[in-house]
């Protein structure tokens, strides 16, 4: 019974380990995002949302579908600044660092994101703005810019999101396929499967279920043992 009870609480613990993956990986769920800004910073929501410079967070919502939702918190994420619509993008190199990129604006005004790379991805968010700033943000920088017809705000319900239309349009208001803006996933790239886990938890239990084989086996020799020093 000792012998089955130790071996019990040896599993439990390899079951913990992979229950609760390492702190580092925690935020790859949603892959949330600290960011200072040291100037305004423009984000898509309700009319020209603009951001104080200042420090926020960036998460990802929890969505069945395949394009991302991005929520934008204050720093103590008490408060909710806009619910943004993306769709994923590109980058032949991934880098250790956020890195993210802004259409270019006329000098004094605040910079519109564009796109969010979490460290380590080449798989990046690329926002989409209300279809009326999405064309004046195109006509500024002179090319395609993605746009929705979708109300993008604080409260936007995911659900709303998931299903609102996404196009490109053109500094002279034309729609254009989304592939102009977006970059596409490279075929040489395309039949990789993508990693999902660390394999730090699979070896943690690995080690424990042989640390656990060695208890069990050490006692029941020394269980033999007293046996035949009983008879």
């Amino acid at each position: 019974m000792n012998r089955f009870k130790v071996v019990t609480i040896i599993l439990a613990f390899a079951l913990v380990a992979l229950a609760f993956p390492p702190g580092a990986e925690a935020d790859e769920w949603n892959r949330k995002t600290t960011v200072t800004f040291n100037a305004p910073v423009e984000v898509p929501g309700v009319d020209a949302q603009v951001l104080p410079a200042g420090t926020y967070v960036f998460k990802i919502m929890d969505s069945p579908s395949n394009r991302h939702i991005v929520r934008i918190f204050s720093e103590d994420e008490t408060h909710v600044y806009t619910t943004i619509l993306a769709i994923p993008n590109y980058r032949m190199r991934s880098s250790d660092k956020t890195v993210m990129t802004f259409g270019e604006r006329a000098a004094g005004e605040p910079q519109a994101i564009r796109t969010w790379f979490y460290p380590g991805r080449n798989w990046g968010e690329e926002f989409v703005y209300p279809k009326k700033r999405a064309l004046e943000l195109a006509r500024l920088v002179n090319e395609p810019v993605l746009a929705t017809t979708v109300e993008l705000s604080p409260t936007a319900p995911i659900e709303t999101l998931e299903q609102a239309p996404i196009v490109a349009v053109t500094p002279r208001g034309e729609e254009v396929p989304v592939a102009e803006v977006v970059q596409a996933r490279p075929v040489e790239t395309a039949a990789r499967l993508p990693q999902t886990a660390s394999p730090l938890a699979f070896l943690a239990l690995i080690g424990l279920l042989s640390l656990g084989a060695g208890i069990a086996l050490s006692l029941a020799r020394k269980s033999k043992r007293a046996k035949v020093a009983r008879a």
